[in-house]
């Protein structure tokens, strides 16, 4: 008989890898170590008391047969639990499991009563209990606020239903995805800040991509990693921002993917923000990017006038500003970029007016749109550039989104197409769709045949650069 504790947890292995999924068994398996084997008892080294606990109850079962086949029917597992850091900072209390399937069976043993952890927050926060986690939420951000349209409705329908009944919808995960600045961040904060309000037990994080790097990059430099991922499995409703700053992140990619898998598994609610849809996010693991399609993606479009004037009027009564009506729908029919430099707009025409005592008016107006779209060319939008194109060959914008293939409208389009690719921070997939349904593969082409036109021909090329002058205006 094997006695070697190394060698009856290599055979136990073995048995387990066989009876469950690589992400299970890479999550919840390769992090034990065998410590000792005496007396016909196992011992192995768990990271931490929630580690132990969910090894229990999920797969008490298999670990109960895997033990009688290597040790035969007299064989025991008892757990060692890590106990490594010593700062007393991070410290959570958890009570003993007291189970009475551990306690009276003979695999395992139930952690003493009353078993200090230490569980590292990578938010910092002392004494982390889970009602403690600050949710990072801004509470400016909600739905109240959220000027509904046509370009957003379905996914302000969507994260209101999610807000309503998180993780129990067909909504999960939630991938809201736009260009800059259309209300992907404050959409992600209002689904955070109803739930709160509606679930107060329930535990709500709002974390950027990129804060979520470098937490893990800290976590593996110190050794801690297993506390980070579990930190994270403590999340009810998980918001993360931008996740397209995952790309090339291999490491972080595979804890995110086991992060995600334990969430969804058990129910908890993930929303996600890209400025790009899954399938355009390059540098991506392919079972990453099936898991963000598994529930609902949601774009937001550029607003049309209509709704930017409601916007402008909104954030104009939240601050306690009047303005006349041909001030309002002036901005909202001159900036058409995001709503970011629209409310920019408004901020800097009212600072204006205040500190120089100037009123507001049609002149002034004018004077602060030109300066700020000035300082700003290189987010214009998918539609002012389909705009400006149309103007140029004396065209109906609508043309460029029906299916014919007239040759002044398809070089409208193709141009149209170039432009918004390098001006625009739209991704392939939303310039096509605003141009006319088209998909990705057929901007791609667009956009070759209109440089490789401007490589040969001169006349194209001085055409070009008369319309990006437009542009740049």
């Amino acid at each position: 008989m094997v006695t070697n504790h190394k060698e009856i947890w290599r055979k136990c292995l073995e048995i387990i890898r066989d009876n469950t999924s690589e992400q299970s068994f890479a999550t919840w398996f390769t992090p034990i170590v065998p410590v000792g084997f005496s007396n016909n008892v196992l011992t192995i080294q768990v990271p931490s008391q929630f580690f132990y606990e969910w090894l229990e109850e999920h797969y008490i079962d298999l670990l109960k047969k895997t033990i009688k086949k290597v040790l035969g029917t007299e064989g025991k597992l008892e757990y060692s639990i890590t106990m490594d850091s010593n700062d007393p900072a991070y410290q959570m209390v958890i009570p003993g499991t007291n189970r009475n399937d551990v306690r009276n069976n003979t695999l395992g043993r139930p952690a003493p009563e009353n078993l200090t952890e230490r569980l590292i927050n990578p938010f910092i926060i002392p004494g982390l209990r889970k009602m403690e986690i600050d949710s990072q939420l801004n509470e400016n951000y909600s739905f109240d606020n959220f000027v509904e349209g046509n370009c957003n409705r379905l996914a302000r329908s969507a994260g209101l239903a999610i807000a309503e009944n998180p993780g129990k919808t067909a909504f999960n995960p939630l991938l809201i995805y736009s260009q800059t600045g259309l209300g992907k961040t404050h959409l992600c904060h209002a689904i955070g800040l109803h739930v709160k309000h509606k679930f107060p037990d329930k535990t709500v994080l709002y974390v950027q991509t990129e804060q979520f790097i470098n937490q893990f990059v800290n976590a593996s430099k110190n050794n801690n990693l297993n506390d980070f991922v579990h930190f994270y499995q403590m999340i009810d409703v998980l918001l993360i921002d931008d996740i397209q700053f995952l790309a090339k992140k291999t490491r972080t990619q595979e804890t995110f993917f086991h992060i995600f898998n334990y969430l969804h598994q058990n129910g908890k609610q993930l929303v996600l923000t890209s400025d790009k849809l899954p399938v355009d996010l390059q540098d991506m693991e392919p079972r990453l990017l099936s898991r963000f399609k598994w529930g609902l993606t949601a774009d937001l479009q550029m607003p049309d006038s209509a709704t930017r004037a409601a916007i402008l009027k909104n954030k104009l009564y939240t601050n306690g500003i009047v303005l006349p009506d041909e001030i309002i729908d002036y901005i909202a029919n001159s900036v058409r970029t995001n709503i970011r430099e629209l409310e920019g707009v408004l901020i800097s025409l009212v600072a204006q007016s205040s500190l120089n005592k100037k009123a507001i008016t049609i002149e002034l107006t004018q004077q602060i749109i030109e300066r700020f779209i000035r300082n700003s060319v290189k987010e214009v939008s998918v539609e002012y550039i389909m705009n400006v194109v149309c103007d140029f060959f004396s065209l109906p914008m609508e043309l460029l989104s029906q299916p014919t293939r007239k040759h002044q409208v398809v070089q409208a389009r193709q141009i149209a197409m170039f432009f918004a690719k390098k001006y625009s921070k739209a991704s392939l997939a939303v310039i096509g769709q605003q141009c006319g349904n088209k998909d990705h593969a057929t901007v791609h082409h667009a956009c070759k045949t209109v440089s490789d036109r401007m490589d040969t021909d001169k006349q194209f090329r001085a055409m070009m650069a008369e319309i990006e002058k437009k542009i740049l205006i």
